[in-house]
């Protein structure tokens, strides 16, 4: 809201304004012909552009084209048609000041007290796939500055940009006018909704312009001299200068992590997450349900096989996948999920990624769950689920997809980086550095338990056997404590397991915790100076062990 200040002096009160005059130039026609009938009932003159203009007269309202009012026809293929003093004028004069009034009765200018416009759908363009040039065309010049015009001289205006206000002026008009109290609200929707354009333009410059800038400089002669510096890195970085993040409020939660905490969820334009999820059932989702929710369809969405995770307070309590032909795959998988940790399974979150079948939801329909996330539901597993008051259910959107890029906020700031991706993490790129090489059974175990250690939060252990997750160490400030957890939960399963730990092994102890349980095989990333004595560890109890080169660290 913008701040009330105190006028100086010579400043005439105008709390309502009698609106006699608009200007309305809108791409979004939602709305328009309501708003014209009103206006024409209440005597309004109206002015407006182009199809906005044709659109009226075409309902049979009376419109004055703006070339009328500016003594200039549209141009450059319609880049210029409010441009001129004679409606920027009418806009921005400060009637308060009797100075302004008698400018514009010199000028021959009247002035508007209302204006309604909505930018050009650059946005909607952009998302199409149009070409560059089109979607540049699209970067509206003249309807910023009115809304900024129009928004800056609230005093005195009425600044309309969403067809969803279109009530609020009509009501205004039947009770005298619009009041100062409306038109600073309707300033402050004004700037923000410029503001969020300008946005929309510059990500998509960043994303677009500036890397085809990038590839035609890389396409110069090659025998172009430049100065070898670390220039050179920065223009094969994906991160751009700037980022363009454009953001819109979805809702208000009841709270935040703790009950004292307010929160709101966000969503960004062409979104394709959690965040665009569909709730078909359940209370609304809270903020620690969204945080879960996110880190499990992670955790199901890594495996292409019929994949189920189970998560509490951001950590897999289990994790299983089943074979595509299996009969009912995905009910198999969240039965192995959930005989991971059934005690902290109770109140989780489960995401899988396949539909949900009737045999998953009978086995959910006994659990306490929070929320159920999915790419979609048989409707005989959602009339069933449904009977369930509490559980939520989502449906992700049918495009979902990883982000490339992660986030995370630190104070002042933001830290940004790739995804922590598969897509270069084969088996085949693993080195045997203990014991003999294993079979086919145990090497998908020790693949399957790579993967989804990388959902686990640091320091991270993982056993694992026939495609499912059996016991689970996460988040411990060292890496035996981690390996004592995992061995604890997994009890008897642990004998003929195999473990995964998303960093090296600094000392042999934890790997010592594993081999006193029975494990048959461990993966990790190796590269510690005592990589030695671990090895020494596994060969002497005669385990294989694979060093994978690569770290799974997730905070």
């Amino acid at each position: 809201m913008i701040a009330h200040t105190s006028a100086p002096s010579s400043y005439r009160n105008r709390d309502q304004i009698v609106i006699e005059r608009a200007l309305i130039s809108v791409s979004d026609k939602t709305g328009l012909l309501e708003l014209a009938a009103a206006l024409t009932t209440g005597g309004v003159e109206i002015v407006s552009t182009g199809s906005t203009a044709a659109a009226i007269r075409a309902a049979g309202y009376d419109v004055t084209d703006v070339f009328s009012v500016t003594g200039f026809p549209e141009s450059l293929d319609g880049r210029v048609k409010t441009l001129h003093p004679g409606v920027h004028a009418g806009i921005l004069a400060d009637l308060r000041l009797e100075t302004h009034e008698a400018q514009l009765t010199e000028l021959g200018i009247k002035a508007f007290q209302l204006v309604v416009v909505n930018l050009y759908p650059f946005v909607e363009t952009a998302l199409s796939g149009a070409e560059p040039a089109d979607v540049i065309e699209q970067i509206d010049i003249g309807g910023p500055a009115l809304v900024r015009a129009s928004a800056k001289n609230h005093a005195n205006v009425a600044i309309v940009v969403e067809p969803v206000n279109y009530g609020e002026i009509i009501e205004a008009m039947a009770a005298g006018g619009s009041t100062l109290k409306l038109r600073q609200k309707l300033a402050s929707l004004a700037f923000e909704h410029t503001a969020d354009y300008d946005l929309s333009v510059s990500a998509w410059f960043t994303e677009n312009v500036y890397d085809q800038w990038q590839d035609d400089t890389e396409a110069l002669d090659e025998d172009a001299t430049f100065d070898d510096d670390d220039d050179d890195d920065d223009d094969e970085s994906p991160f751009p200068e700037g980022l363009g993040i454009e953001v819109t409020r979805d809702a208000i939660l009841r709270y935040g992590e703790n009950s004292h905490q307010a929160a709101a969820l966000y969503v960004g334009d062409g979104g394709r997450g959690i965040a665009q999820a569909r709730q078909l059932h359940g209370k609304e989702m809270s903020y620690n349900n969204y945080v879960d929710a996110d880190a499990a369809v992670r955790a199901a969405f890594d495996f292409s096989e019929p994949a189920v995770a189970i998560v509490k307070h951001a950590n897999p309590c289990g994790i299983a996948i089943a074979k595509p032909n299996a009969p009912d795959a995905i009910a198999s998988a969240h039965l192995r999920a959930h005989a991971c940790d059934p005690v902290s399974a109770f109140g989780g979150v489960i995401a899988a990624n396949r539909v949900v079948t009737l045999g998953m939801a009978e086995t959910i329909s006994e659990i306490f769950t929070e929320v159920l996330v999915a790419p979609g539901f048989e409707p005989s597993a959602v009339e069933l689920l449904t009977k369930k008051k509490n559980i939520r259910l989502l449906e992700l959107p049918a495009d979902y997809e990883r982000s490339s890029l992660e986030l995370h906020q630190i104070s002042g700031g933001l830290l940004v980086q790739e995804t922590d991706s598969f897509e270069d993490f084969s088996s085949n790129g693993w080195t045997l550095v203990a014991g003999p090489e294993v079979d086919a059974a145990i090497r998908a175990d020790l693949e399957f338990a790579w993967k989804s250690c990388r959902s686990v939060k640091s320091n991270a252990v993982l056993l694992a056997h026939a495609g499912a997750s059996v016991g689970v160490g996460m988040g411990q400030v060292n890496r035996v404590d981690s390996c004592h957890l995992a061995v604890s939960r997994a009890g008897e399963r642990a004998a003929g397991s195999v473990a995964a730990s998303d960093a090296f092994f600094p000392f042999a102890d934890g790997l010592e915790v594993l081999l006193d349980a029975g494990i048959a095989a461990v993966v990790q990333p190796g590269g510690s100076v005592r990589d030695p004595e671990v090895i020494a560890a596994a060969t002497a109890a005669g385990v294989s062990m694979y060093f994978t080169g690569e770290r799974h660290f997730f905070h």
